[in-house]
């Protein structure tokens, strides 16, 4: 049996100063942003302090060894072959989707987005001074999936680019290789541009299957992925990630980036991207495994403390979205922090179809849970 990734006490663990143990006042429990408690990897940890000891902080040079990594990565986890050289280091997952936005969109333009989507979808249409055009996720007792007939009607419309999010946060759905394909066809028929966020792919978790969408037929000449390792390795403030491309269409819209686009790469987190890539593999194993009985215990304490709570177990991710609608309230993460002190991310930051729902982090240790769930148990038993 594999061990479990150790988290510290949360007395210990608040004496972070990342964002996350920062945003709410001492003593509340932070599950909210998207980032984990568990200790870096050894060998990501290995090569940042190998690069501190030599004073190795200069600009990044990330290629050729970063597209190196994560092609024998790719390859080694999803059987995704690519060719390193189609992978260029870009700053964070956002600002790849925003200038790949640039260049396949002009002023006006119509993206299309699937909400509930992680919030900053929203967010990267203005910056790239287009519209967003909502096509929401559809809703069965089987949980969430990509409504393929909304999407086409959709794409009669001519959005100029769909802002795919492959698996989907928050629901942690991840997408079937029938489903990417039909979406490849639809966008071929209709000349639209998928941008593939890709970030939370190496979380796929056990009984689900990830497929990059650049691995299907079809795909090369009409979408483009951004991955980094920043989520499944916990490195998001070190700045790294990658657009892959498959065809010479693409690779040419990559090329046409602003020069200086390549030095905003954190030098640091090139790095740490290359070490998770390319000797990772293991303790990612060991990480799914965790997030695995991670997700079990949920689904155990809200079953037996919160029933006022429902959920779809998610395929891949660390997060939980949690249906909170029989507590009659649209804001329900305002009683999550006022009442028992457990901060959470409001369902409504993921688009008008969030109302009545949360966000919750499970990655960290099964303390943090069993307190976190304890206290709003006690919480929504006052209120009711």
């Amino acid at each position: 049996m594999t061990d479990e990734l150790p988290v510290a006490p949360l007395s210990e663990l608040a004496r972070r100063r990342s964002a996350k143990w920062r945003k709410f006042p001492a003593g509340v429990v932070p599950l909210h942003v998207a980032e984990m408690d568990f200790a870096l990897a050894p060998p990501v940890q290995a090569a940042l302090r190998e690069a501190v000891d030599a004073s190795d902080v200069g600009y990044s040079s990330a290629e050729p060894e970063l597209g190196e990594a994560f092609a024998g990565f790719a390859a080694a986890r999803w059987g995704w072959q690519l060719d390193p050289a189609s992978v260029t280091a870009i700053t964070d997952v956002g600002v790849g989707v925003v200038e790949l936005l640039r260049v396949f969109t002009r002023p006006g333009d119509m993206v299309a987005i699937s909400p509930p989507v992680y919030p900053p979808f929203f967010d990267w249409t203005p910056e790239a001074g287009v519209r967003t055009f909502e096509v929401p996720l559809h809703l069965d007792d089987a949980g969430y999936r990509l409504d393929l007939p909304a999407i086409e009607r959709s794409f009669q419309q001519h959005p100029a680019v769909y802002v795919l999010s492959n698996p989907h946060n928050p629901v942690g759905r991840a997408h079937t290789a029938d489903e990417l394909t039909a979406l490849i066809r639809l966008a071929g028929r209709y000349r639209v541009v998928i941008v593939s966020d890709e970030i939370h792919a190496p979380l796929t978790l056990p009984g689900a299957t990830f497929t990059p969408i650049l691995s299907l037929p079809g795909a090369a000449d009409v979408a483009v992925a951004v991955v980094s390792a920043s989520k499944a390795f916990n490195l998001a403030g070190l700045k790294c990630a990658a657009v892959v491309t498959a065809s010479a269409r693409m690779a040419a819209a990559v090329a046409s980036f602003p020069p200086d686009a390549r030095w905003r790469t954190g030098h640091l987190g090139a790095i740490a991207s290359i070490a998770a890539f390319r000797d990772g593999g293991p303790w990612l194993d060991q990480l799914l495994h965790t997030l695995d009985a991670r997700r079990t215990q949920l689904a155990t304490l809200l079953r037996d403390r919160l029933p006022a709570l429902s959920w779809h177990p998610p395929q891949a991710t660390y997060l939980a979205w949690l249906d909170c609608r029989k507590l009659g309230d649209d804001n329900p993460e305002r009683l999550f922090l006022d009442r028992a002190r457990v901060g959470v991310e409001p369902g409504l930051h993921f688009g008008a179809a969030g109302a009545g729902h949360v966000r919750l982090n499970f990655g960290t240790g099964p303390h943090v849970l069993d307190e976190a769930t304890a206290r709003l148990a006690t919480a929504l038993t006052a209120t009711s």
